[in-house]
């Protein structure tokens, strides 16, 4: 099973309490199912609006279970930005 790290940013890095953390997963829904587990609440409601890059590209509206992760990979955990 592939591994690689889960980077957070803004809203995200708040409520897991940390920039990044390791991943151990084949597809994006099963390291999002994981962190789910790991860290119940507020970064699971977060979680709901976030959009996700993987190793720089943008995941869109494609089922997470359909995007594979790589070894040595990263997925971004982007939650909406106010501003402009």
């Amino acid at each position: 099973m592939p591994a690689g790290t889960i980077r957070y940013w803004a809203a995200a890095k708040a409520a897991a309490k940390a920039a990044e953390e390791p991943y151990t997963a084949a597809t994006l829904a099963e390291a999002l199912d994981a962190v789910r587990e790991r860290h119940p609440g507020e970064l699971t409601r977060v979680l709901q609006r976030c959009s996700f890059l993987i190793d720089g590209a943008p995941v869109g509206t494609r089922s997470h279970e359909t995007v594979r992760l790589a070894e040595g990979g990263t997925v971004e955990v982007l939650p909406p930005f106010a501003g402009g």
